[in-house]
C-alpha cells in the first residue's frame, strides 16, 4: 500500500507527561466552572474538616468535589454513581477531578455533609453574575412548569379506595394468620405478615391524608361552620370586601369537606408527589412543579424551588421572597403569566416597593370588550388591566 497513516497504537507511551489544560476547548464549559469554583468562598466547608484531629488519609479537596457537583448539575448528571462514572468516561469530569477517581460514597457523603453550604454557594454565584454584569435584575420574569416523579399516576390511590383495600386487607390478614394456626406455621406466618404489612401501610397513608386535611383546615383559622354569609357580616363592607368574604368562606367550607373525606390520591410509590395537570403534555402526571425566576438581562436563574401545590396560583409570593434572600431583588418589576393571579397575594407585604406584572387574562383582553364568565373583574384585576397596556410597562419588560 503507497499510502502512509499516522500512527494509532494504543499503547503509544507519551514523550512528555500530558497537560490537563490540552484536554478541552477553552470555552468549554467545564472550564468555565473551574474557573467560577475558584472564586467562591467555601470557608463554611473547609471548617468542618477542621474539627478532625488530622488522622487518617488524606481527604479529597472540597475545592475538587464542589466543582465535580456543580458541572454534574450543570449538564444533568445529578447521581453520585452516575458522577463517578463519568469521572472515568468523561473527559471533561476527569479534567475538573484532576484526572483522581472518587468512588460514588465519597461524593455522597460529600454532598450530604455540606448540603447547606452547598446550597449558600447559589447565591455566592448569583453575586458573582451580578459583579461580572450578568444579572441586571431590573426585570424579572417567574415561571413554572411540571416535573414528572419517579413514580406513575396509576400508583395514586384515592381515599375511598384505601377503605375498601384496609377491609379486604385486613379479612385477608385475619384469614391467613388463623390458617397459620392449623398449617405450617413458618410458611403461614410469613404470608400472614406480609398481609399484615400491606395493611399497616394503607392505615399509614389514610392517617397523613387525614393529617394534612386536617392542617389545612386549621391553616385557614377559626369559623363559624355555615359556609354562608350573615347578613351582619356583609354589612358596611365594599363590594370586593364581599367578594373575599364569600371566597373565605366558600374556602372554608370546601376545606371542613376535604377533612372529613381527604380528596387528595395518595401515590405509594413517591408518597411526596401529587397527580397534576401538565398542560404542556395536556394531561394529568405524577410529580412535582418546579419554579424558576430568571432575571431577562442575560436569562440568568437568580431563585428556583420545587413545590406539591399543583398550580402555580399562590407562588408568586414565596419565588419573590426567595429571590429576595438572595438580597438581590431591589427595585425591579416581576413579570409572570395569568396562572399566578392572585388578589391576595398582590397585596402581600413581600411585594411592597415592586412593580408586579400580571395578566388576570390567559387570554388577550381588547380595551371595552366584554369579559369571559369566569375573568377576574375586581377593582385590581381592572387597575392591572390598565396599567398592563401602558407604553412605560411595555418599555420596562422589553
Amino acid at each position: 500500500m503507497n499510502k502512509r497513516f499516522r500512527v494509532c497504537d494504543l499503547n503509544q507511551p507519551f514523550q512528555l507527561s500530558p497537560s490537563l489544560q490540552e484536554w478541552l476547548p477553552e470555552d468549554h464549559l467545564a472550564r468555565f466552572v473551574a474557573d467560577v469554583a475558584d472564586e467562591l468562598d467555601l470557608s463554611a466547608i473547609y471548617a468542618e474538616y477542621e474539627r478532625s484531629d488530622g488522622r487518617g488519609l488524606s481527604a479529597y479537596h472540597p475545592l475538587l468535589l464542589t466543582r465535580l457537583l456543580v458541572y454534574g448539575y450543570s449538564v444533568g448528571v445529578t447521581s453520585s454513581r452516575a458522577i463517578e462514572k463519568a469521572t472515568y468516561e468523561n473527559l471533561a469530569f476527569r479534567y475538573l477531578e484532576a484526572d483522581q477517581h472518587r468512588d460514588h460514597d465519597t461524593i455522597a457523603s460529600f454532598r450530604q455533609d455540606h448540603l447547606k453550604a452547598l446550597a449558600a454557594l447559589f447565591v455566592q454565584a448569583l453575586q458573582l453574575c451580578a459583579k461580572a454584569g450578568l444579572v441586571k435584575l431590573g426585570s424579572i420574569a417567574i415561571d413554572g412548569t411540571k416535573i414528572l416523579a419517579n413514580a406513575s399516576t396509576r400508583h395514586s390511590v384515592s381515599y375511598q379506595k384505601l377503605n375498601e383495600q384496609e377491609q379486604y386487607w385486613q379479612a385477608t390478614a385475619e384469614r391467613l394468620l388463623a390458617e397459620a394456626q392449623r398449617k405450617d406455621e413458618q410458611e403461614d406466618q410469613r404470608f400472614g405478615t406480609s398481609a399484615q404489612s400491606r395493611l399497616e401501610r394503607i392505615r399509614q397513608a389514610k392517617a397523613e391524608l387525614e393529617r394534612e386535611a386536617q392542617q389545612e383546615l386549621e391553616a385557614l383559622g377559626p369559623g363559624r361552620k355555615q359556609g354562608r354569609p350573615r347578613k351582619q357580616d356583609m354589612a358596611g363592607l365594599s363590594e370586593e370586601e364581599r367578594r373575599q368574604l364569600k371566597k373565605k368562606k366558600k374556602k372554608l367550607s370546601r376545606a371542613r369537606k376535604n377533612a372529613q373525606q381527604p380528596s387528595r390520591q395518595y401515590n405509594f410509590v413517591d408518597p411526596d408527589s401529587r397527580v397534576m395537570k401538565d398542560n404542556g403534555r395536556k394531561c394529568f402526571m405524577q410529580g412535582y412543579n418546579a419554579q424558576i425566576a430568571v432575571d431577562s438581562h442575560q436569562q440568568v436563574i437568580v431563585a428556583a424551588e420545587v413545590t406539591q401545590q399543583t398550580t402555580d396560583r399562590e407562588q408568586l409570593v414565596p419565588m419573590v421572597k426567595s429571590v429576595r434572600s438572595g438580597n438581590l431583588l431591589a427595585d425591579a418589576i416581576v413579570i409572570a403569566d395569568a396562572g399566578y393571579w392572585d388578589t391576595a397575594s398582590l397585596h402581600h407585604p413581600a411585594l411592597q416597593g415592586l412593580r408586579v406584572a400580571v395578566s388576570p387574562d390567559s387570554q388577550p383582553q381588547l380595551p371595552g370588550s366584554p369579559l369571559p364568565p369566569n375573568a377576574p373583574d375586581n377593582e385590581e384585576a381592572l387597575r392591572m388591566r390598565e396599567w398592563l397596556i401602558t407604553p412605560a410597562v411595555h418599555q420596562s419588560i422589553g
